[in-house]
Formats: C-alpha cells, structure tokens, sequence
C-alpha cells in the first residue's frame, strides 16, 4: 500500500477511535494492529507481547510510580492550607501583593503534583475564595492560576519528563536538572508580569492595611512549608549530587512523605490506602499509555512513515528553527484534543527521528516539548486548564481564555527565549556531569 494512503487510514482509525470516546492507549493499539495489518505482518501478537513487556518492565520507569505516590501522600497533607499563610506576609510589599501567591503556591505544589490539571485545581480552591473575599481583580486571579498551574509539568520532579525520557530514552535525571531553570525562568515572567500590571493598575489592586510582621513572626509562619520544601530539595539535590538516581530519589521521596505526614499527624490508614490506589491509578494509566505508544512506534517502523516523513522535512531544507517553529503549530494543535503525556507518547516516533536528523539535542528538545504541552493547556479557547477554571469559578469559557491570554503569550516567550538561548535547559546537566 502506499504511504501516503496509508497515513490516511491510520490517521482516520486515530481520530475516529478519539473522537468516539476510546481510551487514548487502546486507540493507540488499535491503530498499531491496523498498521501491521495493512503491512501483511504476520507476528502481530509475538511483536506485541515483546515490545509492551520490553517497554514497561524497566527499572527507570519504576520512578513513575514512586513520584505518583509520594505527591498523593503529600496531596493529602494540610499542605495546600499552609501556603497561602506561609506565603502572604513575606508578599506585603510587593506588587500584586496577594496576586502572587497563585504563582508561588504553584510552583510549590508542582514539585509535588507533578500535574498541570491537579496543580491548578488544588491552589485554585484555597486561593479564590480568599482573593475574591479582599476584592482581587478575577482576570488577574484566574490568569495567575491557569498559568501557573501548568508549572505542574515542568517543575521536576515531572510526570511527563519521565515519560519523555522513557520514550526518547534520555536520563531521566539529566530531564529532571534541565527542567530547573526553565522553570524559575517561568516564574519569574509570570511574577514580573503580575508586579508591572499591578503598578500600571494600581486602582484595581486592593490596599494591604495588615500590620507588618517581624522577621522572627514571618519564619514562624512559614514553618510548616519547610519539611515539604526540604524533602523536595532533598530529592532533586540527591540526583544532581550524583548520590542517587532517579528512581532511587523516588523511594526516597517516597519514605520522606510518609515520615512528614506521620509526623504533622496527616497519616492514617484510609490516608495511605487512598495514597496508594490514586497512585495505582494514575501509574496504571500513564503506563497503559505508554505500552501502547511504543507499540505504535514499533508498527510505524515497519510501515516506514517516521523515516519518509524525517526524509520529507530534510529534503524541505528547514533550519532547526523553522522546524521548532512548525513543531510549535502542530504541538498547539494537539492540545485541543489530548493531555499532555498523550501529546509526548503519540508523536515520540514520528518527530524524534526529525528533531535527530536536524542535530537538535533530544534533552533540550524535552524541555521544549513540555513548555509547548503547558501553552496547549491554556491554548485559547480549548486549553484543558481553561476548563478547570471555569469549573472553580463558573465563568464562561472565552472569559477565562481573554483572561489566560497575557500568561500564554508569556509562555510563548518563554519558548523563544529557549530556543534563541539553549543554555537555559542545556547548561546545569553539563555541569553536573562534570
């Protein structure tokens, strides 16, 4: 059969299994089977049996699992009930004052979650109430929130960087270094965003007449974010150390979880069974996902697609920029319909062997690829954070998007400034190793 009816069958099988409500791993087998079908392979099941137990049965992808638990254990904490206390007297001065809880509460609580959706939800419901209730303007509440919710991606460690490195097999460490400074790069855009609106709209930002605390008062505040910020340095410290690696940091954060919720008096029975079957859950369906995926990566092999499709786009003569430029559409495109670690494990195959051919570097391509991800949670006006917004608020959609937009624009930026300065993603997993 030839490619190009081919491309067109498998990409109708796709769509149409999506669009009728089947789970994104079985369409992903299923379009695996019709590949192999259409290519008279005759050891269909042999191949499946071997590259989904190949895939799934490694010992990197045991951190999946253990990182899913330790935020479920930490999720269930009075975690997200210390931040907005911890974090408002040291924002008194500073412009946007409460505004950038939203940001910082985020970035804290995405080194736990380690999802976009999960992040946004869980800071949103402590902090709206409280904004509303002292007059914050909800354009700048709800865009801080749908943001900086989709740190929950980047900021290690990340779900979906370990997904991406399973996939492309990069180290999973090395992901987890590069994510760092993109992700501070991040917060600071959005913080610095925040302050110059907040100064340019002085008459929407609500006074602060609280008295200001002493420096002794503000640690005593702050006391309960210390256990959790000094697990989460702990973690990511022991890899960039070299003292563990990925996995090994995750039993590790595993056991530092279950210690601080014993200890603030969090841990119970049903708290660690419901730990334990979310983190089931989750792993359960993220690797299901994945299963599929190399699956479909093993068929797109035998058909031949990746390496025509990699040798279309070299004929093209595209620079490594024009190329992230098209990737950019096509990744935005994408988050109309999929979730992020969807996005990852579906277009694995076919865009590595491109981004390969090009001499872009696989590690700096992960960064890229999760901040193009975050942008498509808030693309307008479909994003999947723009949907958890609304289901807190009970706004209409196109508001939330006009709302969102500065943040994504601010996304936008962000990408660029990865690809124009490489460095950024490329600079601390040099230096660790040497």
């Amino acid at each position: 059969m030839e490619v190009t009816n081919l491309v067109i069958i498998l990409s109708a099988v796709l769509f149409g299994a999506l669009l009728g409500g089947v789970w994104v791993a079985a369409s992903l087998f299923l379009v695996a089977f019709v590949a192999l079908l259409l290519n008279d392979n005759s050891n269909i099941g042999l191949l499946f049996a071997t590259t989904t137990w190949g895939t799934t049965a490694t010992w990197t992808l045991a951190a999946l699992p253990l990182f899913i638990w330790m935020g479920e254990i930490l999720f269930r904490t009075k975690l997200s009930e210390d931040l907005f206390h911890g974090l408002a007297p040291w924002l008194k001065k500073v412009p946007g004052r409460l505004l950038h809880v939203n940001i910082l509460g985020c970035t804290i609580f995405a080194a736990v979650s380690g999802s976009s959706a999960a992040t946004a939800a869980t800071i949103g419901r402590m902090t709206i109430p409280e904004l509303e209730k002292r007059k914050y303007p909800m354009q700048m509440v709800i865009g801080t929130l749908a943001g900086s919710g989709t740190l929950g991606f980047l900021i290690p460690p990340s779900i979906i960087l370990i997904v991406y490195g399973v996939s492309a097999e990069v180290s999973i460490a090395r992901l987890f270094i590069a994510g760092v400074l993109p992700g501070l790069m991040l917060v600071t855009l959005f913080m610095g965003y925040t302050a110059i609106w907040s100064m340019l709209n002085a008459d929407k930002v609500p006074g602060d007449d609280s008295p200001d605390l002493p420096l002794k008062q503000k640690l005593y505040e702050t006391r309960r974010l210390f256990p959790v910020m000094g697990l989460i340095i702990f973690v990511l410290g022991s890899i960039y150390a070299g003292w563990a690696t990925a996995t090994e940091a995750a039993a590790l954060g595993v056991f530092g979880a279950l210690s601080l919720s014993l200890v603030t008096g969090n841990l119970s029975f049903n708290t660690f069974k419901d730990s334990l079957l979310g983190a089931t859950r989750t792993s359960c369906m993220i690797i299901f996902i994945i299963a599929g995926a190399s699956f479909l990566s093993l068929a797109m092999g035998f058909t031949g697609i990746p390496r025509l499709l990699a040798e279309q786009i070299s004929a093209m003569g595209l620079s490594p920029v024009m190329l992230i430029a098209v990737l950019t559409l096509f990744f935005m495109l994408l988050g109309c319909f999929l979730d992020g670690i969807s996005i990852v494990v579906l277009t694995t195959s076919i865009v590595l062997p491109m981004i390969e051919r090009s001499g872009i570097d696989l590690m700096w391509f992960g960064i890229y690829v999760v901040l193009v991800v975050e942008m498509s949670q808030i693309t307008p006006p479909v994003g999947f954070n723009l949907f958890v917004m609304q289901g807190l608020t009970k706004i209409d959609i196109l508001s939330i998007a006009r709302y969102a937009m500065p943040f994504f624009l601010l996304l936008m930026t962000a990408i660029i400034l990865l690809t124009a300065f490489p460095g950024i993603a490329t600079w601390l997993p040099t230096l660790m190793t040497q």
